[in-house]
C-alpha cells in the first residue's frame, strides 16, 4: 500500500485544496469507516491503523471530510487552508 508520505503515514499531509488531514494513531482504533467511504484516501496498515493513501489527491474534499466524520473515536483532523479546524468541530 502507498501512502501519500512514506515518513508520516498518517499525515499530516495537504490535499490539493489546502486543506490538511492526520490520523490520530494513538486514538485510532482500526474501525474503518474511514476506508468505507473514502477508500482512495484511507486504507489500514499491517498496525490496523489508518493511513492516508497516495491517492488521496483524487479524493473529493468533502468525501474526505464524511470519512472524518465518520470516525467513531474522532481520530482524524481536517483542517482548511487557513488552518481552521473542519473536525473535530471545536
Amino acid at each position: 500500500m502507498d501512502t501519500k508520505d512514506e515518513s508520516k503515514p498518517s499525515g499530516p499531509v495537504t490535499l490539493p485544496n489546502g486543506w490538511t488531514v492526520e490520523v490520530n494513531r494513538d486514538l485510532c482504533i482500526g474501525a474503518a469507516p474511514c476506508t468505507a467511504i473514502a477508500s482512495g484516501t484511507f486504507g489500514l496498515d499491517d498496525g490496523n491503523k489508518a493511513v492516508i493513501l497516495s491517492t488521496a489527491d483524487e479524493e473529493a474534499a468533502e468525501t474526505v471530510l464524511d470519512a472524518a466524520r465518520a470516525c467513531p473515536v474522532g481520530a482524524i483532523t481536517v483542517r482548511d487552508e487557513n488552518g481552521t479546524l473542519l473536525f473535530p468541530e471545536a
